[in-house]
């Protein structure tokens, strides 16, 4: 008995999907209502940030960028989902989520500030509704639960959303986080990127769950399952879970099925040692932008000399910003205690007075 009743939740999570990897529309009642201008726009910024990626990758290797999580595979379940969002929600991401929060509004050279671990790229701009990428795994899940009620409580029209890896969908604080937000019926919406391996281990062997999605039943909250490298998927169902949370009816889990070509960091992992060119090759087939570029062509929506323009355009933003960056003054110990309290306590202050002396010399 207890068998058939997993296979009947499992069975209840089908992968859902718009298009197909050669960019035909395979699900016409579920197309969202966008715009030429806006599917342009969501085109616009995957390529926009495939070419960021590639420039961040080379300033890395340089030592001109500090910690980076590559995201090239991606783009379509993070740009998809972020198009979806207003600008007064709130993203909590985590640290390969940087494009999300660029495209609601961190200027560019303050996301390679916080790469670098400046004080700097952690000032969000006022009126930004972004907190700085978590490095916890999954630590954001929990914060998440709480701004969503926040902004419950308070009256709000706007939902708190966020992201982790599937590697995040294994730690406690994405039940809890989950849990506590369906308890409170808060406007929350968690977003599972399943890229497949993690840092390292492969998905299957992180879990007995067929899907991520499925987890979504036990906290009592909506769960679906979609084609992550699909971005008019990815939009829908986000901006379906947005709908349903400021209407009242609680969080939604999106597991998005996803790959990430480069290195889960560019801190030395290889994922050679854990993945398959054949497998490599058959994520390749399913590229985000392959997959929008056919069906926008067809559309008459893109061509050669569009595309041409956001790249060149990418690589003058990113040789702006890096500039920008380089500019920044140098980070000091004093910055970083000041920036601690706002009033010190007295093992600080001895520690103010140490370091601003040996600064000032």
């Amino acid at each position: 008995m207890s068998t058939k009743t997993l296979e009947q939740v499992e069975s209840q999570f089908e992968t859902f999907q718009i298009l197909d990897e050669n960019g035909k529309v395979v699900n016409e009642e579920a197309m969202p209502e966008l715009s030429d201008e806006q599917l342009q726009e969501l085109m616009k910024r995957m390529v926009y940030t495939r070419i960021w990626d590639q420039r961040a990758i080379s300033l890395n290797r340089q030592g001109r960028l500090g910690f980076y999580a590559p995201v090239a595979g991606q783009e379509a379940s993070m740009l998809g989902s972020q198009f979806a969002l207003d600008k007064e929600d709130w993203i909590l991401p985590g640290y390969r989520d940087v494009p999300q929060i660029v495209f609601q509004g961190l200027p560019l050279y303050q996301a390679f500030l916080w790469s670098r671990g400046h004080y700097e790229g952690g000032q969000m701009p006022d009126g930004l509704n972004v907190l700085f990428p978590q490095i916890i795994i999954g630590a954001q899940i929990i914060q998440t639960a709480g701004v969503a009620l926040g902004l419950k409580r308070k009256g709000k029209e706007n939902i708190a959303l966020t992201y982790t890896g599937d590697g995040g969908a294994s730690q406690g604080d994405f039940y809890e986080g989950m849990n506590f937000a369906g308890a409170y019926n808060a406007p929350a919406v968690f977003i599972v990127q399943n890229n497949r391996f993690a840092i390292s281990v492969p998905v299957e062997k992180q879990s007995a769950a067929k899907t991520i999605a499925q987890k979504a039943v036990a906290a009592g909250i909506e769960g679906i399952q979609v084609d992550g490298m699909d971005v008019l998927a990815v939009y829908k169902a986000t901006n379906d879970a947005r709908k349903r949370a400021l209407a009242g009816e609680g969080p939604t889990l999106i597991e998005t099925l996803t790959y990430r070509y480069g290195p889960h960091t560019m801190a030395g992992d290889d994922p050679t040692r854990y993945r398959s060119s054949d497998l490599d090759d058959e994520w390749t087939k399913k590229d985000p932008l392959v997959r929008f570029r056919k069906f926008l062509e067809e559309k008459g929506l893109w061509d050669e000399e569009k595309e041409n323009e956001v790249v060149e355009q990418a690589k003058a933003d990113v040789k702006e910003a890096i500039k920008k960056a380089d500019a920044a003054p140098k980070q000091k110990v004093t910055d970083l205690i000041g920036f601690m309290f706002e009033d010190l306590p007295a093992n600080l202050r001895e520690q103010m007075e140490q370091y601003t002396a040996k600064e000032s010399k």
